[in-house]
Parts: structure tokens; sequence; C-alpha cells
């Protein structure tokens, strides 16, 4: 990060928003309208390039020259992941506050206006501001609002969505202390980061959904799972059991349980049901008393068929039933 932040901005401090990207250069354009067509005036844009086969200044041609001189295209020369592009921006930023949104997700165009007032109508303790997110996928739409504020390792022991990088503003001197995202993990970026902030400052919730997510886009899910089995569940759980720990053995159990029923969820999209199963049974057992984990588990015991057929049936429920045409 530069050190020449203007603190004479009090009414509009700049805002840092930092897109990394690598290989999607259909939906990159997407991504940077949503951030050019922002409410709020004072932002700089950097497009962190992570060595996509396609550079991505060759592909923007959508965008006038006026236009592109509104963002920085930054490049890496080898590709070395989401972590190391959002970094690469963050040092480039001379923000009061960094943004993020990945490549194939959008803002509402009020979401940074929102944000910075969040901010400004906070105490000095606030150093992260989140939005609720909504989802489109294969599956469907969900909507995430968030409500935890405050303190909230306990929120994020016991499994809380706090939604993803495309959610969030951090204040820069918060990064300064609690460090920059950790360019090792795979997956599972954003959670690691929050647990660190979390021990440094408060977060505070804007409860409208500004950020818009796309989910289920090509790539290899198996893949994506065995690296959250092999190397981001883990390095999680080494990296912050002792945090848990200090909370008393309930958040301990806690935070084992949560994170094998999101390894268990990620075991099944990649069609590994017995692998599935394994990792709901154990985070049962890690906290018998985590209730949500049990429906998982009994629908997993049948395996591929048994599990979406009690999962069609619990959206139904949830739903109710579709309206005819």
């Amino acid at each position: 990060m530069n050190e020449s932040v203007d603190t004479d901005e009090a009414t509009t401090p700049l805002v840092s928003a930092i897109i990394p990207t690598y290989g999607r250069n259909e939906r990159l354009s997407s991504a940077i309208q949503s951030v050019l067509e922002q409410t709020y005036d004072n932002i700089e844009l950097f497009v962190v390039d992570d060595a996509s086969p396609t550079p991505v200044r060759e592909t923007l041609d959508s965008f006038d020259p006026t236009v592109e001189n509104s963002f920085r295209i930054l490049r890496h020369d080898e590709n070395q992941g989401a972590n190391a592009a959002r970094n690469t921006g963050i040092r480039a930023s001379d923000g009061r506050y960094v943004a993020f949104l990945d490549d194939d997700d959008q803002w509402d165009e009020t979401k940074i206006t929102k944000q910075v007032q969040a901010f400004q109508e906070s105490d000095s303790e606030t150093g992260v501001v989140y939005t609720g997110v909504r989802k489109d996928g294969p599956e469907g739409t969900t909507v995430s609002t968030p409500v935890a504020s405050g303190d909230v390792m306990k929120d994020l022991l016991t499994g809380t969505n706090f939604g993803q990088f495309s959610s969030v503003m951090v204040d820069t001197t918060v990064i300064e202390t609690a460090g920059l995202p950790d360019e090792r993990l795979p997956a599972w970026q954003d959670r690691e980061w929050f647990f660190r902030l979390a021990q440094h400052t408060h977060f505070r919730p804007v409860r409208e959904t500004l950020t818009y997510r796309q989910t289920g886009l090509p790539g290899s899910i198996t893949k994506k799972y065995e690296q959250k089995r092999d190397v981001a569940y883990p390095m999680l759980i080494s990296k912050h059991d002792w945090v848990a720990a200090e909370y008393g053995i309930y958040y301990e159990r806690m935070f084992k349980a949560t994170m094998r029923r999101s390894l268990a969820r990620s075991a099944v999209r990649a069609d590994r049901y017995k692998e599935a199963r394994k990792y709901f049974l154990l985070s049962a057992l890690a906290n018998p008393l985590y209730w949500p984990v049990y429906p998982h588990l009994f629908a997993s015991l049948g395996g591929k068929w048994s599990y979406e057929s009690i999962a069609s049936l619990r959206q139904q429920v949830t739903n109710g039933p579709a309206s005819g045409t």
C-alpha cells in the first residue's frame, strides 16, 4: 500500500477497487462496468491480470479510450493465484478503503456509497463493512442478509457466512495490522482472512443485497474440493484453532464442526459422496449438538440419489410449490 493517502478527504475518502482476473475475459467487462457505474465518485480501479493466456489489455476493446483511462491494468508475468493478484492491487492502492470484486461478480451501483456511509457512521473500532449477497447458479437463487456486527469472532467460529471478497470493504489501516490475504491458500481465501481481520477490528453489516455473484461457472469442481481437503482445510485449522481454544471448548468444537461440514458440502458438489459422508460424520463427532449437520449426514447415506431427492424436497418445503402459468 502506498503512503500517500489523502487524509483531507473527510466526506468522500478515496476507495480503491481491485478486480483480480484470470481467463474470464468474457465476464470481466461487466465487472468493470459495475464499478464504473457506482454512484460514489472517488474510486480508483485496478484490474490485476494474473497472467491470463490472452492478456486482458487485448480483450477490452468494448471500452472507449476515455473509459479505459478510468482504471489501471496491472499484469503478472506468471500465474500466482487470486490472493496474489489482490495483494498486487492492495500494494498499488492509495485509498483509505479497499474493496474487492471477483471478475465474475457485479456490484449494485450504490454499494460503495452505502459502505462508505456505514464507515462514517461507525466508531473507530470498525474496520470491515460487508453487504448482503445474491447468488445465481444452476440450483437457483439464494440471498444472504448480513446480521453479525461488532466483534464477530464467535460468529466466524460457529460458521456464520460473511459473504466473499466481493462483498467487503476494508479500512487499509486494519490490513497493515492483520496482514495481507494469504497467498498460499488455493481455496477459502476469504474465510481465512476474515478470521485474521476479526482479531483486530469490528465488522459492520449493510443489510441490503448489494453484491451479485454467479456460481457454477466453468471450472474443476473436483479439483477445488481436493484443494480444500488437502491444503485449505488443514491450513485453516492449524492457523486458527488456537483462537477457537481461547474462546472455550464449545467454540473449539464448533470451529471444527463447521469447517468439516463446509468440506463435506464441497465433496457433495464434486460427487464424492463417500467422502461427504465421512466429513458430515466427523462434523457431528466434533460437536454432537451441531444440529444443522444431521439432515446432510442422513441425506448422504444413500449417495447422490438420496441427497438430491431430500435437497429438492427441502427446497420445495422452504419455497412452496411453483405457481402455474
